[in-house]
């Protein structure tokens, strides 16, 4: 037996027997009962310090937050539900019309995977007749004119862009922010019963498109 903390008790000890064989089978015994309480004790040292360890590990990388984390507009028109499924960069101190979004390229208008539109409506989209189903969503930035891009190919990341898929153009509308947004954000706004606006907002631009559910 052994003990923890404090003393262990003292027993008085006869003086050993005469038999070299008792004398023998106690001192093993006694080895064996040393090793015992050897291996004990530093198992519970060792206990001891694992939550201290544990609170001085980092945190795992999942925990930090992504740098353009996913987002949803959502809109329901005639009772038929549009959903944009995209991600939102930050300005982060960039200069972004123009350069980060340079003029004259098209843009995948979001980070990450493709912008995708998903809708259960047959759309009117700008000067577009769009049927119900699911497209990737651009834009072709400009200094006088955004057009936005409704795409047939689905599922792809977001810097790939096959013009051959395109199912067509429109024009959009542009106002001037009062303060510039630092999140990239699409959004329905202005929504009546069968009709809204698309806007795609980032510093101070803000691009839009009339929507009708037909």
């Amino acid at each position: 037996m052994c003990w923890l903390t404090g003393s262990p008790p003292q027993y008085n000890i006869e003086p050993p027997s005469g038999n070299p064989g008792k004398r023998d089978k106690s001192m093993f015994f006694r080895s064996i009962a040393t090793l015992a309480c050897t291996a004990l004790l530093a198992t519970a040292s060792l206990t001891a310090q694992m939550p201290d360890r544990m609170n001085d590990m980092p945190a795992p990388d999942s925990a930090k937050p992504l740098a353009s984390p996913a987002a949803v507009a959502q809109v329901t028109l005639n009772g038929k539900q549009i959903v944009i499924h995209y991600n939102t960069p930050s300005m982060r101190g960039r200069k972004i019309m123009g350069e980060l979004v340079p003029y004259g390229k098209v843009w995948r208008t979001g980070a990450n995977p493709a912008t995708t539109l998903i809708t259960k409506a047959n759309l009117k989209i700008g000067t577009l007749d769009v049927p119900a189903g699911t497209y990737t969503i651009y834009t072709l930035p400009n200094t006088d004119q955004w057009l936005l891009i409704v795409n047939k190919q689905t599922g792809q990341w977001g810097t790939v862009y096959n013009e051959n898929q395109d199912f067509g153009r429109t024009p959009m509308k542009g106002n001037t922010l009062p303060a510039a947004q630092e999140k990239m954000s699409i959004s329905f706004e202005h929504t009546k019963r069968n009709s809204t606006e698309l806007h795609v907002k980032w510093e101070k631009t803000d691009e839009y498109v009339d929507v009708t559910a037909e």
